[in-house]
């Protein structure tokens, strides 16, 4: 009864984190972090390495369905994944080395940062007309997803998505389909060197990835029903909150 009621409990927050991943283009790995460093006592690299096992196959179902919506050309799908990989391979290799209490005021800073750029963007770009794509920029972009992609194991699509949609201004929905174009075959890669230096925990990440995807796909299509604006600030306020969370939660339970 008890391994039943466990094995319940963590499909039950694999579902949980891969609605909202769908819903906010980010296969969830902003929520599993910190739930796993502080909820699970695991250090960061473990708790990010574990997340991608979540994350890589909500963020492969879910590109697959933001793109059956919204076509995009594969010229600009290769631009900005294959850039993104390779960063992502060069700067995992570095991440997993790292000290641990380092890499979570690292990735601490980085949600926190993020959020507040987040809901500054919400207002400034609630009545931005969409652009033509740029496809010269594109592997730009996929350099500054990657970089905080191997370094944090997350934060491809939270860094590309504000490029693309308030720098090259796309709309909300294609900044996150193409936001997932790069971070899924980075997640792939990032999960692989992560595994290599035994930083992750299979028995956790699978179940949770089982639960995740019985969910994305109900995530994504509420995402496409939703306001775009109330989606921009719910997206920061819950960057912030998992900011917060990883700060305080260790000091609250000392």
């Amino acid at each position: 009864m008890t391994l039943f009621l466990h094995l319940s409990t963590v499909l039950l927050i694999g579902a949980s984190l891969g609605f909202f991943g769908g819903l906010f283009g980010i296969g969830g790995g902003i929520i599993a972090v910190p739930l796993f460093a502080l909820g699970f006592g695991m250090d960061q690299a473990l708790a990010q390495g574990t997340a991608l096992v979540l994350m890589v196959p909500n963020l492969l179902l879910g590109w697959w369905r933001y793109h059956q919506r919204h076509p995009m050309p594969w010229q600009a799908i290769c631009a900005i994944a294959l850039s993104g990989t390779l960063t992502t391979w060069l700067i995992a290799r570095v991440a997993t080395q790292l000290d641990p209490q380092l890499l979570r005021w690292i990735f601490s800073g980085f949600l926190a940062l993020l959020a507040l750029r987040l809901l500054v963007s919400a207002k400034q770009q609630a009545c931005q007309q969409e652009r033509r794509l740029n496809l010269r920029v594109l592997p730009l972009v996929g350099l500054v997803g990657g970089s905080s992609m191997g370094l944090l194991g997350i934060g491809g699509g939270l860094l590309a998505g504000p490029l693309l949609s308030g720098w090259l201004g796309q709309r909300q929905t294609t900044a996150q389909g193409l936001s997932l174009a790069l971070v899924a075959p980075s997640s792939v890669v990032a999960l692989a060197t992560y595994a290599q230096n035994q930083r992750v925990d299979w028995t956790l990440g699978l179940p949770m990835a089982l639960g995740g995807l019985l969910t994305v796909s109900a995530g994504v299509t509420l995402a496409h029903r939703l306001p775009e604006r109330p989606m921009r600030i719910s997206f920061a306020l819950l960057v912030l909150a998992a900011a917060l969370w990883l700060i305080i939660g260790p000091q609250l339970m000392v």
